[in-house]
């Protein structure tokens, strides 16, 4: 069966939905969300895509991300794909949205609108071997000299995200 994703206009309204991967072959809006979990050590938990992933595979990205299903919340779908991803539960807070359009070397493009929460947890993932490859929790000063130093060994939408992600943490403190 084809997963769905829900196709939006700039506002996040509804206005369709489309087989998840001819969203990305036309490059269509669609609902997105990118989760961030967080250790007591203030370390962001970042997964590496499983080698087979459809584009993206193998690089670093945060710490999970996905799309809700038509008729599901974001928020369901939030704590539905932490779940089968890194095998987590925790309490998330929304934090941002942005959109955000990146065309990958297969021919395949992201534009979504992306839904960003913020979780705290010390928990050892339990990752799904399907969705990701491996894991580790690292500080953002680290993170952000990978990224420059390694730029290709990263998700666009993770360079793209980091920049917010760092601002909306430093007006909540």
């Amino acid at each position: 069966m084809k997963e769905h994703v829900i196709l939006v206009d700039n506002d996040d309204n509804q206005i369709g939905e489309m087989p998840k991967l001819e969203a990305h072959q036309k490059g269509v809006l669609h609902r997105a969300f990118s989760i961030f979990i967080f250790n007591s050590k203030n370390e962001v938990l970042l997964q590496q895509r499983a080698k087979d992933k459809y584009h993206s595979a193998g690089l670093w990205s945060n710490t999970c991300c996905s799309h809700p299903a038509p008729g599901e919340t974001t928020e369901e779908a939030v704590k539905r794909r932490l779940k089968q991803e890194m095998g987590m539960t925790c309490e998330m807070t929304p934090a941002f949205n942005f959109i955000y359009h990146a065309a990958f070397d297969n021919g395949l493009t992201e534009y979504e609108f992306d839904h960003v929460y913020f979780g705290v947890s010390d928990s050892i993932p339990e990752i799904n071997k399907e969705e990701v490859n491996d894991w580790k929790y690292m500080s953002i000063s680290d993170l952000i000299l990978e990224i420059n130093n390694n730029p290709k060994d990263y998700t666009e939408w993770l360079k793209l995200c980091l920049g917010k992600v760092i601002k909306f943490k430093m007006s909540v403190r």
